[in-house]
């Protein structure tokens, strides 16, 4: 479920009334299914594709676009969780890291291992503090933690991570060679912690594959987004298409509330009041900054400040992402990337890379998102559990249909989370497993090449139409999706946006047509890298209207009108007021 404001900036439809889309008629005409999964963050996806792949006529609805709540707000990262250990949560972590190094195997397009350094600035801190935390989770004031502390951790995250030996061991340099390897950092390091996660560099469009895997089960599997649930009565769980107004029933015997830091707000539409949810924010900010993407030397930065927050600065494509904040959050307003936190990702670079200079003109986009974190009254955000459980109640407005609700989870754990959650619904349904996904190829993860020579044959082979190069950067791109693409623009002139060089008018007629885009927005937020890269301009945002409109049917004045209202979106949300310029934001 998408965040409870993103209706605010959008636009009312002029020159008829807007139609009705494909996938809200067919849902009409066929008004129950064995399951209804409210919510379509990661979680809601995986758990929607599971169980399509079992056969069960299912159901995925959600009140935004898919993956635009939380679950567009992420770090980038599929990783074990180091700092989990100090929770004790070893059950977490160990299935983190296993998820880790599956994702790599079955998702390489998206997901990629990831050289993360720790700069240490002192060898024995946080050592008395750290059994305090542990027992209680309320220590008092929070301590950096020291190289002998980390050594500790990660000698446990290996016995965890490993995976055969694919993975390296973590490797300890003293400050001497630290400075070598990173000479941009700050002097007064005493150490550096070495060792491997992952990069997911594009969660929304990886969320996508998990998605169309699922509709491409078959016709038991349908999803809309913009469809929202507003009620729960003896005809079912009533939803409101969000672009017409219009509301209908589906009937469901088990109803799954995957609604992330929203799931108490969706049981309260569904006439059960819950106190599950007590999300925290989390911020980050993009900078175009070629000096310090240069002084990360393609790792990713990772430590613990002294205030107990994670740190991350992270080379992403051809940027750098900084992050991220603990923040307690109201989950009724909408979460912005503050001045305030600005501050703090700035004081935390000059503590790592104190010779780099940054200012807010380099920053081409920011972002906030809540946490789908449990209810923790006074436990410190920092240490509240990243693990998740399902909470099962009968519907009060259908006492036939059972009502799961699934509280908390993350990224790096969607696959075998959909797989525990699934279990549940195949047993109230009484339904079989019949398929597993453990191990199971994720959309253009599907037969990518595993190595130098399998990708030059698939470049060969899938080049002719667009060059060699273009063949690799759609390959990049969407995995082995692309050959979806290449197929459909054979014969003709793959020409470029003249507003931007890396994608082309086909492509983006393409994702309109195959990938339920409904806004602007849409496109420049999640089937494309546009906005998170800062390459997005009024001009080229009237370039991709015009595309996008032509594709959807959409007059002159609703092309106006969606290009004003994702304008509007990005300076209030994203700090981005097109002309290459970013504005304050609260």
């Amino acid at each position: 479920m998408s965040t409870q404001s993103t209706n605010q900036h959008r636009p009312e439809h002029h020159g008829g009334a807007p139609s009705t889309r494909g996938e809200i008629a067919a849902l009409r005409a066929r008004p129950e299914a064995s399951v209804l999964v409210i919510g379509a963050g990661i979680n809601g996806i995986a758990t929607f594709r599971d169980l399509a792949l079992q056969g069960v006529d299912v159901v995925l609805v959600d009140r935004g676009d898919f993956v635009s709540g939380a679950s567009s707000a992420s770090s980038h990262m599929i990783h074990g969780g180091i700092r989990y250990l100090e929770n004790g949560e070893f059950r977490l972590v160990k299935e983190s890291v296993q998820e880790r190094n599956s994702l790599i195997r079955i998702a390489p397009h998206y997901v990629k291992p990831l050289e993360t350094t720790v700069p240490i600035f002192s060898t024995f801190s946080g050592i008395l503090s750290a059994p305090l935390r542990f027992l209680t989770h309320k220590s008092g004031k929070p301590t950096e933690r020291g190289a002998a502390l980390i050594k500790a951790g990660l000698t446990i995250y290996d016995a965890f991570s490993r995976d055969g030996g694919s993975v390296p061991r973590h490797r300890f340099l003293g400050r001497k060679r630290s400075l070598a390897e990173l000479p941009a950092l700050n002097p007064g390091v005493k150490y550096t912690a070495t060792y491997y996660d992952a990069s997911m560099h594009d969660p929304e469009r990886l969320a996508l594959d998990v998605l169309f895997d699922g509709l491409a089960a078959g016709p038991h599997a349908r999803a809309a987004n913009y469809l929202e649930a507003v009620g729960h009565d003896a005809a079912g769980v009533r939803l409101r298409d969000t672009t017409t107004g219009e509301e209908f029933s589906i009937a469901a015997d088990v109803v799954v509330n995957t609604s992330g830091p929203w799931t108490d707000l969706t049981n309260a539409e569904l006439g059960h009041e819950t106190r599950f949810m007590g999300g925290t924010k989390g911020s980050h900010i993009v900078l175009d900054h070629p000096e310090l993407f240069a002084a990360t030397a393609g790792r990713e930065i990772f430590f613990e400040h002294e205030d107990g927050r994670i740190v991350l600065i992270y080379p992403l494509k051809g940027k750098v992402m900084v992050g991220t904040t603990d923040l307690e959050h109201d989950l009724r307003e909408p979460a912005i990337c503050t001045e305030a936190e600005v501050d703090y990702f700035f004081d935390l670079i000059a503590h790592v890379f104190p010779r780099v200079a940054v200012d807010r003109s380099q920053i081409v986009y920011r972002f906030s998102g809540v946490r789908p974190l449990p209810h923790h009254d006074e436990t410190q955000p920092g240490f509240v559990s990243r693990d998740y459980r399902i909470e099962r109640a009968d519907a009060t407005g259908r006492p036939s249909t059972t009502v799961l609700s699934l509280v908390g989870g993350k990224w790096t754990t969607f696959r075998a989370l959909a797989e525990h959650l699934a279990d549940e619904v195949l047993a109230l349904i009484g339904a079989p497993r019949t398929v597993s996904t453990q191990g199971l190829a994720i959309g253009g993860g599907a037969g990518y090449p595993a190595n130098d020579d399998a990708r030059r044959v698939w470049l060969v082979s899938h080049g002719d139409e667009v060059g060699r190069t273009r063949a690799e950067e759609l390959l990049e791109r969407y995995g082995t999706r692309a050959a979806a693409f290449l197929v459909e623009v054979e014969g003709e002139h793959d020409e470029a946006l003249a507003h931007h060089p890396g994608y082309s008018r086909q492509e983006i007629a393409w994702l309109v047509r195959n990938e339920r885009v409904v806004h602007l927005e849409d496109v420049v937020l999640r089937r494309t890298s546009i906005a998170f890269t800062g390459t997005l301009t009024a001009e080229l945002l009237a370039e991709l209207g015009e595309l996008v409109g032509a594709e959807l049917g959409w007059s002159a004045e609703r092309v106006h009108d969606e290009a004003a209202a994702t304008s509007a979106l990005l300076a209030a949300r994203h700090g981005v007021v097109l002309g290459g310029l970013t504005a304050p934001v609260g």
